[in-house]
This record gives structure tokens, C-alpha cells and sequence, in this order.
């Protein structure tokens, strides 16, 4: 489990579940180490076959953005790409400033 929600507070898990929480604003003003953190932890957890639940507030907009950035890098497409993958299947309101940060974050790095 990915915890992306930064105003709702940590849930409690049994011990067998691994249980990540990556606050993140919904909206601009993440710091990139943190983006970077979250999207490449579910990029990993996908090139290895985990099952995985990425989850938020509402699921609309850092959900979409991590899975899809983390999709991009497990399947080596773009980032554009990866997110129209994930949001293809149901509603989404991505924010646009997260989304630019997340892309930002990394393309920073390489």
C-alpha cells in the first residue's frame, strides 16, 4: 500500500502488509526528492510484481499522477504515456501543478 494522502491520517495496518506514506500536497509545492521517492517506490513494486494500491484523499489527482509517472518508468514509455494508461479507465482531475512538479522531479535527475 502507497499512501499518498497528506491531510488524512496514517491508517493502521496489520504487520504483513508493507505500508508506504509518502505525503504529498494535491498541488503544487512538493519538494522533487519527495516525488521522486513515491513515483520510483511504485515503479519498483511494479517491476517486481508486487500487487500494489496507490491511494489518496480522493483518488483523482496524486494517485493518477504517481501510478502513471511509475508506470512510465516500469514500462520505459513516456510520462504522457503512463498517465493516459492510468487515467483511461475511469474519472481523473489531475492537478496541473502536481503534475508539472512530478515531471519536473524527474527529469531533474537524469
Amino acid at each position: 500500500m502507497v499512501d499518498l494522502a497528506d491531510s488524512e491520517p496514517a491508517l493502521p495496518v496489520t504487520r504483513e502488509l508493507v505500508y508506504l506514506r509518502i505525503p504529498l500536497a494535491d498541488g503544487a509545492g512538493n519538494s522533487p526528492w519527495l516525488l521522486r521517492l513515491a513515483v520510483e517506490a511504485v515503479a519498483e513494486l511494479l517491476r517486481s510484481g508486487v500487487p500494489t494500491l496507490v491511494f489518496c484523499g480522493a483518488g483523482m489527482s496524486r494517485t493518477p499522477c504517481v501510478a502513471g509517472a511509475a508506470l512510465a518508468l516500469a514500462r520505459g514509455c513516456t510520462l504522457s504515456e503512463g498517465l493516459a494508461a492510468v487515467t483511461a479507465s475511469g474519472p481523473a482531475d489531475v492537478s496541473p501543478g502536481l503534475w508539472s512538479e512530478v515531471q519536473a522531479a524527474l527529469t531533474s535527475e537524469q
